[in-house]
């Protein structure tokens, strides 16, 4: 499960930000990082139209297009990059655009044909198709569409002329032929697949969260088998014994009253086992490990860019005592990343006077954060039932601390 380090907010920039925009709203890294990529392999689209755009300049320069031949040269970077964001879309989504591929190309020909062509003017749309082609296809595919993007711009692009966008992007106007097409060759070479890197390592990380989700679905269905296999065992003769005694001692009531008081006594007796067996049980799956909440709570505090510092005694709590305070720092944690900006958080668990004491510390409070919550509420009366004690505020340059007290009984 990954973490929503956006709870925490953004600071006071953030938090000037209406909800309203998209950027503002909160996502989970993973989410982000679908963004990243999904906008990062669009490089292809910027790529064609400063290519295309440089090519129309040029043009019109030369007073060599008429304003039709312009029109169609606008449209078709249009539909261009209409087909590329869906192959895009595609490669992230892990599906197929084979019409995409086949029409884009199909365009580029068409546009390299009817424009005044450059190499590094128009000529840029062959690399530009080339590189969301790629992320379609596998790595001999990827290497075909390459050598044929490289093909097409040599072989339908004139050299006699470099454009204006061209000389500041690329060389000086008075580089030779030979230079800009080892350049072009290049980089058209190069792109695609640096554009398939960074699909691939998309892939990978998603692969890893799925892996994740997967484990702890899987986690989830076995302690429920493992539960359900328990409470059979413990259950199971138990309710099958005292049926048939009842129904034993329902018959004996009529002929032996003796041996049915006794048979029912021992359904009471098998009744009482029974409970003590679940309660038994069911504990095991209400205690936390207060050790354990700890080391992950401090990566869960970390892991959203909150340095965190733990001080533990050495000596072992007893077991309700660190149920209890396991329960606070899950719920102390879960306040320090919804209600505050922290960049640091303290946590501090001391034996003091027969008692143990939990503090948690840590900046960036805000208003929200100095209100006690509905979950800090439930966590006071769950301590108050055991003699213990939760008290939360400011605790001074913009802090916010978080006590919580227990009883040591039985230690």
């Amino acid at each position: 499960m990954l973490i929503n380090d956006d709870e925490k907010g953004t600071g006071r920039f953030g938090r000037l930000v209406p909800s309203g925009f998209p950027w503002s709203k909160k996502r989970t890294s993973i989410e982000r990082l679908r963004r990243w990529t999904f906008w990062s392999l669009t490089v292809g689209i910027p790529l064609a139209w400063t290519g295309g755009l440089s090519g129309i300049a040029e043009g019109r320069q030369g007073d060599q297009e008429s304003a039709l031949t312009l029109v169609f040269g606008l449209l078709g970077l249009v539909v261009f990059s209409v087909l590329y964001m869906r192959m895009v879309k595609a490669a992230v989504a892990g599906t197929t655009a084979n019409r995409e591929i086949v029409a884009s190309g199909v365009l580029t020909v068409v546009l390299l044909l009817t424009q005044e062509t450059h190499l590094w003017g128009w000529g840029l749309l062959a690399p530009s198709w080339a590189v969301g082609a790629a992320l379609l296809l596998n790595r001999t595919g990827t290497l075909v569409v390459s050598v044929g993007a490289v093909a097409a711009g040599l072989l339908l692009a004139s050299f006699d002329a470099v454009p204006v966008l061209g000389r500041a992007m690329v060389a000086p106007y008075t580089a030779d032929d030979s230079a800009l097409t080892g350049a072009f060759i290049g980089f058209a070479l190069v792109l695609p697949g640096t554009n398939r890197f960074q699909l691939w390592f998309w892939k990978i990380v998603k692969s890893a969260e799925e892996g994740k989700e997967a484990q702890a679905r899987l986690a989830v269905t076995e302690e429920r088998l493992r539960f359900s296999r328990d409470l059979h065992d413990l259950v199971g003769h138990s309710l099958s014994a005292i049926a048939v005694k009842s129904e034993v001692a329902v018959k004996l009531s009529k002929v032996d009253t003796g041996r049915a008081v006794a048979e029912m006594d021992e359904v009471r007796g098998l009744a009482r086992q029974a409970l003590k067996e679940i309660r038994t049980a069911v504990r095991g799956y209400r205690t936390v490990d207060l050790d354990a909440e700890l080391r992950s709570m401090t990566a869960v505090l970390e892991a959203a860019g909150i340095r965190c510092t733990l001080d533990t005694p050495e000596e072992r709590l007893p077991e309700e005592s660190a149920t209890l305070l396991a329960w606070v720092v899950r719920e102390g944690t879960t306040n320090v990343l919804r209600h505050s900006s922290a960049t640091r958080c303290r946590i501090v668990v001391a034996l003091r006077d027969g008692t143990a004491v939990l503090e948690m510390t840590n900046d960036g409070m805000t208003e929200a954060g100095g209100r006690g919550g509905t979950g800090l509420v439930g966590l006071s009366e769950r301590l108050a039932a055991t003699g213990g004690r939760v008290t939360a505020g400011a605790g001074g340059a913009g802090e916010f601390r978080l006590r919580a007290t227990v009883p040591l009984e039985g230690m």
